[in-house]
């Protein structure tokens, strides 16, 4: 049995899984933001009533991470983590192997191994929250990069403006969260009523469809670039937007719009909903974890 987290700005969520990928148990508790000590030793509770051995700890987590050293850098909102050792720590307290990967990344794991994209070389996994996130998969594995930033699709400029060099991100202009809150203000919503905002959208609101459409657009351009500079098989679309059929319609849509207006596009980008949905965090956490202690052959 194997111990898996996904530390959120809002909970860390657990799981003692199988390494079939079966989930036995799980649960979860508010993310402290006193320090990394601090969240260590709730994780370490959490080991300490495991319902059975356990042989290894997975670790899922916002910002840049040092999979190989086990090192975190930024943290995202939970600035404490920034250059601390989650795999060291946990490791010398709970005395089994612990790993540690990205959240996007481990989004991007999950499909790989038993989701949407398990049976594709070359795939694009991406996520829309707050920002956009997910990973890139070639020849069967996730591509990390040189600095370990393949995939950070949020860091990517959409446009410049060449008097201040301010840029303009796909993190900001692709962020499905902004999204629905432009269209609950206008339609007198609760902020981050998605469902109440696909209503409308789903009831071809003319104002809710005008925001929806850019937001759709914004999405298709960077599908349509990356199919030319990665060339993928397939695209998996995830985060909470991705259970709405609008959306993945809305996207498809917006890409034969700009084809219609750019005729020399060749592209075809093959477009479909990630599998997994609110898990997919603990499943590509225990994956990477298989893969880096020798546990699942990379085939």
């Amino acid at each position: 049995m194997y111990l898996s987290f996904d530390i959120g700005g809002t909970f860390v969520k657990y799981a003692w899984m199988s390494s079939d990928g079966k989930i036995i148990k799980q649960g979860k508790f508010s993310t402290p933001y006193k320090s990394a000590e601090y969240l260590v030793n709730k994780m370490v509770e959490i080991f300490n009533v495991s319902p059975a051995k356990i042989k290894g700890i997975a670790i899922c987590c916002p910002e840049t991470i040092d999979i190989n050293t086990g090192v975190i850098y930024y943290g995202g909102a939970l600035t404490y983590l920034h250059e601390k050792n989650l795999v060291q720590m946990l490791s010398e307290q709970c005395r089994v192997p612990v790993s540690i990967e990205n959240d996007g990344k481990c989004v991007a794991l999950a499909e790989l191994w038993k989701g949407a994209v398990k049976d594709y070389l070359h795939s694009v996994i991406l996520t829309f929250g707050t920002g956009v996130g997910g990973g890139i998969v070639i020849n069967g594995k996730l591509h990390r990069g040189a600095h370990l930033e393949a995939g950070e699709q949020s860091y990517v400029m959409e446009s410049i403006d060449h008097a201040s060099h301010k840029a303009k991100f796909i993190g900001t202009m692709c962020s499905a969260s902004t999204m629905v809150n432009k269209i609950a203000a206008i339609k007198g919503l609760e902020k981050n009523d998605g469902i109440g905002v696909f209503k409308y959208i789903d009831a071809k609101d003319p104002d809710a469809l005008e925001i929806f459409n850019i937001f759709c657009t914004n999405v298709a351009v960077q599908i349509l670039n990356l199919q030319y500079i990665i060339d993928p098989d397939i695209f998996a679309i995830g985060g909470g937007v991705s259970v709405q059929p609008a959306f993945i319609n809305g996207i498809k849509d917006a890409i034969e719009r700009i084809k219609k207006a750019n005729p020399h596009h060749v592209a075809k980008p093959y477009i479909v909903p990630c599998h997994f949905t609110s898990s997919a965090n603990l499943y590509g956490a225990l994956y990477n974890f298989l893969l880096q202690h020798g546990s699942i052959e990379i085939t």
